[in-house]
């Protein structure tokens, strides 16, 4: 009986299908389709051995380095570093292009919008269908008296609401995109400064106030973090590009056995 997956070489070096099942765990995958994770695990273990392999022609020294307390490299991870370091030469990033990534797409080095809200919060888990029923009860009743009273807000927050802010009439302080779930803050951002709602999250029925509203602008270029933040990410895209070319040139002058390494896996 021939075996489910052929036997892989890379420059006749066998490489051992326990370690491509032990790698295989740190693929993703579909559940239902093991191969995907095989085939990828073997690629993995087919560029490691051919690099080290390539290292050692080369006559590179493993010099690990700490990683991280009582972490090291091991003798493979620091000759692996030693010939990407020699052999990877990224393109350099230029000012030209640095202006032209700006240009491009300045909307993406927006700052971030942020709101000073209040609230009520009348707590009730989602699965309580009858705390969440007079939840939405309480957060109506409370609506109902803030439109005829707007000034009351702070007062019912403090005899009514079930979050600490209470102390505070219910103002919550400077919140930005991330500090809240994502249903309160979708809530936040349609509301008009002093608008009043209620909105539901996974907490309970919160009635919400928006206080304060500062749209976010557009960082210029000439800002050093916005610059530096481009040439980062360019540096870090460039130094990419070339390892993956420099993987592509080592596979095709090396001889694999049992799987295609340059195959698109899915």
């Amino acid at each position: 009986m021939s075996p489910l997956f052929p036997e892989i070489t890379v420059n006749g070096v066998a490489i051992a299908p326990t370690a491509i099942a032990a790698e295989a765990q740190n693929q993703p995958a579909p559940p239902d389709k093991p191969g995907i994770a095989w085939r990828k695990a073997a690629r993995a273990l087919v560029i490691r051995e051919a690099m080290l392999q390539e290292a050692r022609r080369a006559g590179l020294a493993a010099s690990p380095h700490e990683l991280a307390p009582h972490r090291r490299e091991t003798e493979d991870e620091a000759l692996i570093r030693s010939l990407m370091e020699e052999r990877i030469d990224p393109v350099p990033v230029t000012e030209a292009a640095i202006r032209a990534a700006y240009d491009a797409a300045p909307e993406r080095f927006r700052t971030p919008d942020l709101w000073q809200v209040s609230h009520i919060l009348y707590a009730a888990k989602p699965e309580d269908d009858t705390a969440r029923a007079e939840a939405r009860a309480q957060a109506a009743a409370a609506l109902r008296r803030l439109a005829e009273a707007p000034d009351a807000f702070g007062r019912i927050a403090g005899q009514e609401s079930d979050c600490p802010s209470r102390t505070a009439g219910g103002q919550l302080g400077q919140i930005a995109p991330g500090d809240t779930v994502p249903e309160f803050e979708a809530a936040l951002a349609g509301l008009a400064e002093g608008q009043i709602i209620s909105v539901e999250t996974r907490y309970g029925v919160h009635v919400l106030r928006v206080d304060a509203h500062a749209g976010g602008t557009i960082r210029p270029f000439d800002l050093d973090t916005v610059r530096a933040e481009i040439a980062e990410a360019l540096e870090k895209a460039a130094w990419a590009q070339a390892a993956r070319d420099f993987v592509a040139d080592l596979l095709e002058r090396t001889r694999v056995t049992g799987l295609d390494p340059a195959r698109h896996i899915l």
